[in-house]
């Protein structure tokens, strides 16, 4: 990324201070049209390992939260939860996409989730002069859960119920979400949750603005192999349409569903953009152009 951070500080130099005025008058519409309103980024993928990647995500949260959008940050964390299960000697075991969750997998996706990762970002945000509390899904039942035993994958979750009370009062009071998603199912078990689904379901019980997701793709694609061929628009009909023909396909898949089931509780408008890209929150919410696919009813 080193020189993607010099291409940066060259074009900073290069912009006047008519540039940043203009700039910042452009943005003015979208920052007056999204004031007051929630937004729910998931976070997770190479935005999550890359220091100036991290950094560019923080501080545009933070500038959001700063013009009174409220903001709530999903997060998931593989690479590290993977990190420590090989620490402790445990392998990393897939199926169908999903990680198998044992007893001791879980524990260490608890401590690794919730704790590490979790109250990591807590601390960015407010070095970087927003406020943030950290929380799971087990704090004030935020997300109940059941075992999706069918799956014999362990103790991983499918969210049926959000309970955002805890959520509104953070946002009320300008303070930034940040939720480690690990629900409870009804005995108080513990279980992961895919942080995809879960960022769909809080956006949808928050009737959230938007819901964004950041991933390792520029959007959706109709020819994976090349970028010119990113859609960047579309609406329920026409994903079911590009699924059905396997245009959408693969783990892109999961997302494009997991929009469309918030959408159809009152998200206004779930993004797919690429989290390795530069201030990618910003460029897709306050341009005309964005930078991902957005997808609405």
């Amino acid at each position: 990324m080193a020189s993607a951070t010099a291409e940066e500080a060259e074009l900073r130099k290069q912009l006047t201070n008519l540039d940043r005025v203009t700039i910042l008058s452009e943005a003015l519409p979208y920052l007056q049209k999204f004031r007051g309103k929630t937004v729910v980024v998931k976070y997770g993928g190479a935005a999550m390992k890359d220091p100036t990647l991290k950094a560019g995500v923080i501080s545009d949260l933070v500038l959001l939260s700063c013009v009174g959008i409220r903001c709530v940050l999903v997060h998931g964390g593989g690479p590290e939860i993977n990190s420590w299960l090989a620490k402790v000697g445990i392998e990393a075991v897939f199926k169908n996409g999903l990680r198998v969750t044992d007893a001791a997998t879980m524990e260490i996706v608890e401590m690794v989730l919730g704790g590490r990762v979790n109250k990591s970002l807590v601390s960015l945000i407010q070095q970087a002069g927003g406020k943030a509390v950290g929380l799971t899904g087990k704090d004030g039942q935020l997300l109940r859960a059941r075992q999706m035993v069918e799956l014999d994958i362990g103790y991983v979750g499918e969210v049926t119920k959000v309970d955002p009370t805890i959520l509104n009062v953070l946002v009320e009071d300008e303070y930034i979400p940040v939720v480690a998603t690990i629900a409870t199912d009804y005995s108080g078990q513990a279980l992961n949750i895919n942080a995809d689904t879960a960022a769909g379901e809080i956006a949808a019980a928050l009737k959230a603005e938007k819901l964004v997701l950041m991933t390792d793709v520029p959007g959706v694609l109709r020819d994976k192999n090349d970028i010119g061929t990113k859609i960047q628009s579309l609406d329920i009909r026409s994903c079911r349409e590009l699924i059905q023909d396997g245009i959408i396909a693969g783990g892109m898949i999961p997302k494009i569903e997991c929009c469309i089931r918030c959408l159809s509780q009152g998200v206004k408008a779930a993004h797919i953009i690429d989290g390795r890209a530069s201030h990618s929150i910003l460029m897709e919410l306050l341009t005309d152009e964005g930078v991902g696919t957005m997808i609405t009813g």
